[in-house]
């Protein structure tokens, strides 16, 4: 089942966070796309639900040094 969440992560200042948000989120099993916008401090994940949630979702942000509000 697939599902969508969009998160407001902090901490995010470049296209360079972006990336390394979006390698992390993409290393997931699971994660289906991301969209990582600094400017709006916002990731939208979709995912499958079957292989993955959202606390792993927030743990992989969190990995990746930012921080999920």
């Amino acid at each position: 089942m697939t599902e969508s969440v969009t998160l407001t992560v902090t901490g995010m200042k470049c296209g360079g966070c972006e990336s390394n948000v979006t390698n992390k989120l993409k290393a997931v099993e699971g994660v289906l796309s991301v969209k990582a916008s600094a400017r709006d401090n916002k990731v939208s994940i979709e995912y499958d639900a079957e292989k993955t949630d959202l606390d792993a979702i927030e743990e992989a942000i969190t990995e990746a040094g930012f921080s999920v509000e």
